[in-house]
């Protein structure tokens, strides 16, 4: 197994654990992808993406139509995405994605998690560059095997392909994204759901005294509603 597997493997997915906060979050991504590119899934893959990410975790019919209603109105403001980069205690470099509609309002509440958790927002490129960027699918599994799979997508991307319980996940780099889904959607291939991540290139082995220090950074960050995303290179010392 590769980076991806283990990436996803470690990753503790606290973003999702609470449902209304993961509804919040993907009625971000419909507004956003609504404005980009129209209120037509047909027309709008990034759309379809979105509405596939919102049943992934049960957000009910009702809810996405509703969203799709908003996002199309005039007057619905839009949402910017921003990065912000910097350190965690004992040299863990963060990489944060936030989605806003008042980036002052989000610029310091950031700064202030990383103020009163001896940590230090950097500089746009501080850190991203730690990060591969890379794209992932779910799809259904049933009647398909995963190294086959594999070989057939490594011509549209694929670097990585695994099962879990859940599926069979694809990860690809971030520019390969749109040939993946077309081709999933061409073979009638059910995506579950699909996203994008940044993988660390190298991480940094911490005991469990020193996770606790950077996790009460990372716990801050991952409460804030304007915060999409949080990855970070810290790795846990196993006993």
């Amino acid at each position: 197994m590769g980076r991806a597997f283990e990436f996803r493997k470690a990753r503790k997915m606290k973003r999702w654990s609470a449902m209304s906060k993961a509804f919040t979050r993907i009625g971000k991504d419909i507004v956003m992808a609504v404005k980009e590119g129209g209120p037509d899934p047909d027309s709008n893959s990034r759309l379809r993406a979105v509405i596939q990410n919102a049943k992934s975790v049960n957000m009910p019919k009702d809810n996405i139509e509703r969203a799709i209603k908003r996002a199309s109105d005039k007057n619905q403001g839009d949402y910017k995405e921003v990065i912000f980069e910097g350190y965690a205690p004992h040299g863990i470099a963060v990489l944060v994605e936030t989605a806003t509609d008042n980036n002052t309002r989000t610029v310091a509440n950031v700064r202030s998690y990383f103020n009163k958790c001896d940590g230090s927002l950097g500089t746009s490129g501080s850190v991203v560059f730690m990060f591969d960027r890379t794209c992932n699918f779910r799809i259904n599994s049933e009647g398909l095997d995963a190294e086959e799979i594999e070989l057939e997508f490594i011509d549209y991307g694929a670097e990585e392909v695994f099962a879990d319980d859940d599926g069979i996940l694809i990860y690809a780099p971030f520019e390969n994204f749109g040939s993946i889904q077309a081709e999933l959607e061409k073979r009638k291939i059910e995506i579950l759901s699909s996203g994008f991540e940044r993988i660390p290139q190298v991480t940094k082995q911490l005991d469990a005294e020193k996770v606790a220090d950077v996790e009460k950074l990372l716990e801050k960050l991952e409460e804030d509603d304007d915060v999409q995303n949080v990855y970070h290179t810290m790795e846990e010392l196993s006993e």
